[in-house]
C-alpha cells in the first residue's frame, strides 16, 4: 500500500530540515549516524562502507573544512562531502585559481583517495536557489525511502544550484533505478552519478544476514 500524503509531507520536511540544519557556508555535509534502518516500510540495510571507512570520511570533512578556513576564508562558499576517502567539493568560487586551489588543499588532506571538483566560477547563489537546493535534497531522500526496491541508506544525496549528486556504493540496477528516481524529482536539472559499482556477489556480502527465528520454548510435561 502507497504512503499517503501527510506521510510523505512529513518524511519530506523532517528530512529537509536536517538537511537545512546541516547547511550553510563552509560547511561539511556530515552522516546522521554511522549506520542504522530506513523508516517507513523501506528496506533495511546498514551504511554499507566500513565503520572504519565512515569514520574517516567523517574526520576528512572536518580536516578539509578547517584548513579551507585557513587557506581560502570567506572569499568562497565550498561543501565538502566524503564518501569511502572519494570527495566531493560543489560551491562556489570566485576565480579559477581559488578553485584549484581548493582542490589542491583537500587532496592533500590525509586518506582522501580522490575529488571530484564541482565547484562553480560565480557569485554566491541567493536564498531562494539555496532553499530549493534543500527541498530538492529532501524530496529525493524522501522519495527513495518509499521506492520498496531500493536501500534508501545506501545512497548520499547532495544539491547545488539544482544539480543532484549521487555518492554511494551500489549496484548497477540501484544506480539507474535512483538516477530514474532524482531524475523524476520536481527542480532537477541534472543528475551526477558518483557511485562505486558492486556486483550482485558483492552485495549480498555486505548485507547482513537474515536474523534466525527464535527457538521454540520448551514445554515440560506435568505428573499426575
Amino acid at each position: 500500500m502507497k504512503p499517503d500524503q501527510t506521510t510523505i509531507f512529513k518524511r519530506l520536511m523532517l528530512t529537509a530540515c536536517t538537511v537545512a540544519a546541516l547547511g550553510g557556508g563552509l560547511t561539511a555535509c556530515f552522516p546522521l549516524a554511522l549506520g542504522g534502518a530506513a523508516v517507513g516500510g523501506a528496506l533495511v540495510a546498514i551504511d554499507r562502507r566500513t565503520s572504519g571507512a565512515q569514520l574517516e570520511d567523517e574526520g576528512i570533512e572536518l580536516r578539509a573544512m578547517s584548513r579551507l578556513r585557513d587557506n581560502v576564508g570567506s572569499r568562497a562558499r565550498v561543501s565538502v562531502t566524503s564518501y569511502n576517502r572519494q570527495v566531493l567539493l560543489t560551491g562556489e568560487v570566485l576565480n579559477e585559481q581559488d578553485k584549484k586551489l581548493v582542490e589542491q588543499v583537500v587532496a592533500r588532506v590525509e586518506n582522501v583517495n580522490g575529488t571530484v571538483n564541482e565547484l562553480a566560477i560565480i557569485d554566491s547563489p541567493s536564498l531562494v536557489q539555496r532553499s530549493s537546493d534543500v527541498l530538492i535534497t529532501g524530496q529525493i531522500k524522501a522519495l527513495l525511502i518509499d521506492a520498496r526496491d531500493l536501500y534508501a541508506n545506501a545512497f548520499k544525496v547532495v544539491t547545488e544550484r539544482g544539480t543532484v549528486y549521487l555518492l554511494g556504493r551500489v549496484t548497477q540496477r540501484e544506480a539507474d533505478r535512483a538516477t530514474e528516481i532524482a531524475r523524476g524529482a520536481r527542480g532537477v536539472q541534472k543528475v551526477v552519478r558518483i557511485l562505486e559499482i558492486l556486483s550482485e556477489e558483492e552485495l549480498q556480502r555486505l548485507l547482513p544476514a537474515p536474523a534466525k527465528p527464535a527457538a521454540a520454548p520448551r514445554t515440560q510435561a506435568g505428573g499426575g
